[in-house]
C-alpha cells in the first residue's frame, strides 16, 4: 500500500492539470457564517497537523490560520505557546538570554537571571489562573471564522501547579478542543487524569520511542482513567521498533484519540530511525490511513513535519505536500 514519491509526483501533476480554476474563485468549501475555508477530511479521515510543524516559521495564531489556509487544513493540534502569546502572557526572559556557543553549553545563569526566571514563573502562574475565559473564546472565534477546528491544545501541563493545570483544561475547552496533551509518563497520567475527568475532557499522551523498551505497554496508563487517551506517534513507533503501526492501532483504536504521521527509516536501516521526506522512508503511512478509513474510526490523523526542510522550500510548503500525499491515498 506504499505510495512512492515518484508516483505521488506523477499523480499530483495529473491532478493539477484538471483542477485549474479562475484566480478570482474562492478556495475550498463555503461554510455558513464564516470565511471560505478548506476541508481536509478525505474519505472520512480527518487530516490535520500539529502546529509544531511550523516552528521554523513566524509564530502567532494569525500566522497559524494563514498556514492552515495555505495547506488546505481544517483541523489542528495547537501548541499552546502561540495561543498564550496572543492572549497576553508575560514574556519569557529565557528568550533574551545569551544563546550557547556553537557546540557548547549555555553559560551558567547569574543570580540576577535566576531571580528573573523565578519572577517570570510566578507572574505567568498568576496570569494563567486569573485569565478570563472570554479572552480565550475571542481567540477561538478567529479559528471558527476560518473554518479551522482545534481538537487538542498541547499545554504539556503535567509539571504545573494544580491551579495552572485547571486553567489548561478550561482554556482548551474554551478553544473547542476535546483534550489537553502532554508526553506520556506515569506521573503525568496520574496528575492529569482527574482534572480531565472534572472537566469532561481527555488527558492525551504522546509517545516517542518508549515502545522500543522491553515490557512497555499502554495498559497501565489506560487503566488509570477512561479520560486517558493516546496520541499515538506512528513514526516514532515504527522508527524505533520496526513493527507495523497498525498492530497498535488495531488493538487500542478505541483509546487512540489522534495519530502523529511522519515518515522515517526503520531501526535496521542506515541511518536508523531517521526522519525522511514523505514517500522516501519506510513508515507504512498508506496502510495506517486506509485502515482508519476502512474501519471508520474517529481518529484524528495529524502531520508532524520533522524532516529537514531545504533552503528552497519552507515548512508550510512541505506540510501542504504532506496533506496532498494523504489526500491521494484516501480519495
Amino acid at each position: 500500500m506504499a505510495l512512492s514519491r515518484r508516483k505521488f509526483i506523477e499523480n499530483s501533476a495529473a491532478a493539477a492539470a484538471f483542477t485549474i480554476v479562475p484566480s478570482s474563485a474562492p478556495k475550498g468549501n463555503f461554510m455558513a457564517g464564516s470565511a471560505y475555508s478548506s476541508d481536509s477530511n478525505f474519505g472520512g479521515v480527518q487530516i490535520g497537523a500539529i502546529t509544531y510543524s511550523w516552528r521554523s516559521m513566524p509564530g502567532g495564531i494569525e500566522n497559524i490560520i494563514k498556514y492552515c489556509n495555505e495547506c488546505n487544513l481544517s483541523s489542528i493540534e495547537l501548541m499552546s505557546g502561540d495561543l498564550e502569546t496572543y492572549l497576553g502572557a508575560p514574556a519569557n526572559p529565557m528568550v533574551r538570554m545569551a544563546a550557547p556557543p556553537a557546540g557548547g553549553q549555555r553559560p551558567q545563569r547569574t543570580p540576577e537571571q535566576e531571580a528573573a526566571i523565578a519572577k517570570y514563573n510566578e507572574d505567568l502562574k498568576q496570569w494563567r489562573v486569573s485569565l478570563p475565559m472570554s479572552k480565550v473564546e475571542q481567540a477561538r472565534k478567529l479559528f471558527d471564522n476560518a473554518g479551522i477546528k482545534i481538537h487538542i491544545v498541547k499545554f504539556s501541563p503535567a509539571r504545573w501547579s494544580d491551579e495552572e493545570m485547571d486553567y489548561a483544561f478550561r482554556a482548551a475547552k474554551a478553544m473547542g478542543a476535546k483534550g489537553v496533551s502532554d508526553e506520556i509518563g506515569e506521573a503525568a497520567v496520574k496528575k492529569m487524569a482527574p482534572v480531565a475527568e472534572k472537566h469532561g475532557m481527555y488527558a492525551i499522551f504522546h509517545n516517542h520511542m518508549q515502545f522500543a523498551t522491553p515490557g512497555f505497554s499502554y495498559d497501565p496508563f489506560l487503566a488509570v482513567s477512561p479520560a486517558v487517551m493516546m496520541n499515538f506517534d506512528a513514526g516514532h513507533f515504527f522508527g524505533s521498533t520496526g513493527i507495523h503501526p497498525n498492530t497498535i492501532i488495531e488493538k487500542y483504536h478505541n483509546r487512540i484519540f489522534s495519530i502523529h504521521l511522519k515518515d522515517k527509516t526503520g531501526p535496521k536501516t542506515e541511518p536508523a530511525n531517521a526522519n525522511q521526506v514523505w514517500g522516501q522512508g519506510e513508515v507504512p503511512i498508506a496502510d495506517v490511513l486506509l485502515l482508519i478509513k476502512k474501519q471508520k474510526w474517529p481518529i484524528f490523523c495529524d502531520i508532524e513535519l520533522e524532516y529537514e526542510v531545504k533552503p528552497w522550500s519552507n515548512a508550510v510548503k512541505e506540510t501542504r505536500t504532506c496533506v496532498e500525499y494523504a489526500r491521494q491515498i484516501l480519495i
